[in-house]
């Protein structure tokens, strides 16, 4: 909709009185070059060039665009500075307030401004997948007959979110998660700039490294947090945010953790143990350390399944189907929501019986092989499926286990080195048990059926 007149006023006030907004408003990028990061969407020529005057329009003008991301990377930003750089007319729109009307009500008012005054419209919906099929469907022929050039925001995967019609007729444009540089860069110029802190205070590296992890990748959530830090510092007549009074400002403890340093692996291997050793509450301790730290939410997840397989094995083999699910949406969402999928998978790694037969069984074959216990392929077991083959005797007398009562032929199948030698020493512990049995009562059939003894071979 258009502003009306409190909303002008209120815009007015704080192009008089700057001071008196948000530090994250203050601070919003008035140009394309100012925007931090995205910096692939930015390309001469890019869609959010020409949107603002930049390679003209004509027949090539600008198609509608759909701004894909996690909150606080910039799609409401990358929206305002079109709004501020673009001499076309700018309305903005939320999907969580506006419904049909007030989106008919915008493009007929931007159909009577283009035939009455030559002026484009561009449209801003943000939160667009909140709007219903029917909602969406109603911007179709605005989009399609460039009635207006729409800017749509989402959270959400729009290819399930969004109606595909629409989408068709509309570009794409997928931001990507802010870095710590991008999130630096922006703070510095919060501290210097006019428009922000002015040089009031400074910020030492260890706040700076506590408010990066504070933000989370998100923008917003930083320059508020270093507002918040400013304002405690200035009002103890500091002129340096010290880590004490962030935390204060903030109220949220920094973490001692260098994801660089020894912290990092500390505290992984302490979560990794303590899963090992069955401790649930220690186990979410760490996961909480490394998440409140700013870890990676994925190397936290790769931890996770090698402890699936190293720690667990067959003792439940749906730990490692958990860890893998786990990873794969802490891949797909992301934090915060992945916290909650860190914790399942975490628990039930945690509570899971253990056993690390698999890990053992590995690496003494390993061992074997390493220390030259290859040795030659028996030959019945060799590819026989190649002319030539049978004249080297390859696959005689290979007997198809299929073709058997139980489906096991007894025949030789390791090498001569390391034949008869036991790798795989399951334990009784959960599911693994049944793998325990099956294991002893297929190597006795094996040998029995052989004519070889049935004591233990060492």
């Amino acid at each position: 909709m258009e502003p009306d007149l409190f909303t002008a006023a209120a815009e007015d006030r704080q192009e008089k009185d700057p001071a008196g907004s948000p530090l994250a408003v203050r601070m919003r990028p008035r140009t394309l070059d100012e925007v931090v990061g995205q910096q692939h969407l930015l390309k001469p020529g890019s869609p959010l060039r020409r949107l603002v005057g930049e390679g003209g329009g004509g027949p090539a003008g600008p198609s509608s665009v759909f701004l894909w991301g996690p909150p606080g990377i910039g799609k409401t930003t990358l929206a305002y500075v079109v709004s501020q750089a673009t001499n076309k007319r700018f309305v903005e729109l939320s999907a969580i307030t506006a419904g049909v009307k007030e989106v008919r009500a915008v493009i007929d008012g931007a159909r009577r401004a283009s035939g009455g005054y030559g002026k484009e419209t561009v449209l801003f919906l943000d939160e667009i997948h909140r709007f219903s099929k029917a909602q969406q469907d109603s911007l179709l022929p605005a989009v399609e007959n460039r009635w207006v050039t729409l800017i749509a925001a989402t959270t959400e995967n729009p290819y399930f979110s969004v109606i595909s019609p629409l989408l068709s007729r509309s570009l794409l444009l997928t931001l990507e998660p802010l870095t710590d540089g991008d999130l630096r860069g922006l703070l510095g110029r919060a501290l210097t700039d006019a428009r922000g802190l002015a040089g009031a205070v400074t910020l030492p590296e260890d706040t700076e490294g506590h408010l990066l992890r504070i933000a989370g990748g998100d923008a917003r959530r930083a320059l508020t947090a270093l507002e918040a830090g400013a304002g405690s510092a200035l009002a103890k007549g500091e002129k340096e945010i010290t880590l004490q009074t962030l935390e204060e400002s903030v109220n949220r403890a920094a973490v001692k953790y260098d994801r660089d340093g020894d912290q990092h692996y500390d505290v992984a291997s302490a979560l990794i143990k303590s899963i090992r050793g069955s401790d649930v509450d220690a186990a979410l301790h760490y996961l909480a350390r490394m998440i409140e730290a700013g870890e990676d939410p994925r190397f936290i997840a790769r931890r996770l399944m090698i402890s699936a397989s190293e720690d667990i094995g067959l003792a439940d083999p749906s730990a490692l189907q958990t860890a893998v699910a786990a990873a794969q949406a802490v891949a797909m969402i992301g934090f915060p929501e992945a916290r909650i999928t860190l914790s399942q998978a975490t628990i039930a790694l945690a509570l899971a019986p253990k056993s690390n037969a698999a890990y053992m069984a590995i690496d003494a074959a390993l061992a074997d092989v390493r220390a030259g216990q290859a040795g030659a392929v028996p030959p019945h077991l060799r590819d026989s499926h190649y002319k030539g083959a049978q004249k080297l005797g390859h696959g005689q007398g290979y007997q198809y286990p299929h073709d058997l009562p139980g489906g096991i032929a007894a025949q030789q199948y390791a090498p001569d080195g390391v034949h008869g030698k036991r790798y795989y020493e399951p334990t009784r512990h959960g599911a693994e048990a049944r793998y325990a049995d099956v294991v002893e009562r297929v190597r006795i059939r094996l040998r029995a059926d052989s004519g070889e003894s049935t004591a233990d071979t060492p």
